[in-house]
């Protein structure tokens, strides 16, 4: 099972990293929000639809057709955090490679925002506050790293969860006999 893990956590860490870096290199300077955000879940799913291909192929090529609930999903978790590593480190490494402020960026957007909606007085400036001290822990490195992990792991865990409970169950897409 750890090889399997190993082997679909680096294809989906691979299918969900390379396209993260690429898009940060090449939107350099612009903060892809509208478009960032779809573009980045939906490469998520991509890369974690390997938790059911793991899951469907060690059901029935490995186990001879059955697989508990708790086996799939501990192999769906596996591969979801493996996933998870290489989505942080392609973050990491696209900050490094761009030199994004994305903390300063992302600060400023809010604060626009905010005054835009009008928010004006005591309640813009503790929300200025707020974002600066947001600014100030985003250059932790490690809080930083657990900040991005938070946008991969639920996803992953959401997938498990739904390829376990589904192929637990042998007659769903059972086994093709030869």
């Amino acid at each position: 099972m750890l090889r399997s893990i190993s082997l679909y956590g680096v294809i989906a860490g691979l299918i969900v990293g390379v396209p993260m870096v690429a898009q940060m290199v090449l939107m350099t300077n612009h903060l892809p929000l509208r478009y960032g955000y779809i573009i980045g879940y939906t490469t998520m799913l991509i890369a974690l639809s390997t938790v059911f291909v793991a899951i469907k192929r060690r059901r029935d090529i490995d186990l001879g057709g059955v697989i508990g609930f708790w086996p799939a999903l501990g192999l769906g978790l596996g591969i979801s955090f493996v996933a998870s590593i290489f989505y942080v480190l392609s973050w990491e490494v696209s900050m490094a490679i761009t030199h994004m402020d994305f903390a300063g960026d992302y600060t400023r957007l809010m604060i626009a925002q905010e005054k835009a909606k009008g928010v004006s007085g005591a309640a813009l400036a503790k929300f200025t506050a707020d974002m600066e001290a947001f600014k100030i822990q985003y250059a932790n490195p490690l809080y930083r790293m657990a900040m991005t992990s938070t946008e991969i792991l639920p996803v992953g865990v959401l997938v498990s969860l739904v390829s376990a409970g589904l192929l637990c169950n042998s007659r769903f897409l059972p086994a093709r006999r030869s």
